[in-house]
């Protein structure tokens, strides 16, 4: 089933999730709604903040380009296909970042149409639960780690937004604006 995208300006997106604490039928069934939602978007990454729900959980698929090798990455110790792994739920992640920043330019879901440059660390390696609660660690870097990185800020309840460098963001302040004031009415028309 196919949900609302929260968009910029609704409270929720700056929400800190509460830990997962019951893995069941229905995480499932939101898992798989959620991935719905995110293809049907053409996105590549969906957190629960992004559906309406402070919890610590979000869906990704890292895209395969045929031109592009596969991003390096280690799926508990091992190098499955990632067709094998993805689209993947991960549910009370905990991240540990490392090496050098890079900037790359990030859109999300729940901002249209905007887009900057967003610094970030280019390796990583995440703990985090399956939907049945087993417990997995990823090790990757290149874009594996950028839209695990993004993801897991919102359900830290931050936004792109609040890490690009100011100068990135400056010119973007009226289409954000814009956003926040049309979100704001759409909620109002809603009450």
């Amino acid at each position: 089933m196919l949900l609302r995208i929260t968009q910029y300006g609704e409270p929720v997106l700056k929400e800190k999730g509460a830990p997962v604490t019951e893995f069941n039928d229905e995480l499932r069934k939101l898992a798989d709604d959620m991935v719905e939602t995110m293809r049907e978007a053409e996105g590549i990454g969906l957190a629960a903040q992004q559906i309406g729900k402070a919890i610590q959980m979000f869906v990704m698929e890292v895209p395969v380009y045929e031109d592009q090798d596969d991003p390096d990455y280690l799926y508990d110790g091992k190098h499955p296909p990632l067709d094998l792994i993805m689209p993947l739920a991960v549910i009370n992640a905990e991240l540990t970042l490392s090496g050098e920043e890079a900037p790359y330019e990030e859109g999300c879901l729940s901002f249209p149409g905007i887009r900057g440059k967003v610094e970030r660390p280019t390796r990583l390696r995440m703990r985090f639960q399956d939907l049945d609660g087993n417990p997995h660690e990823i090790v990757c870097d290149g874009l594996f780690a950028r839209i695990i990185q993004h993801e897991y800020d919102h359900t830290q309840g931050v936004l792109f937004i609040d890490r690009m460098n100011p100068r990135v963001l400056r010119p973007l302040e009226s289409k954000i604006r814009r956003l926040r004031r049309d979100t704001r009415d759409f909620l109002k028309s809603q009450n």
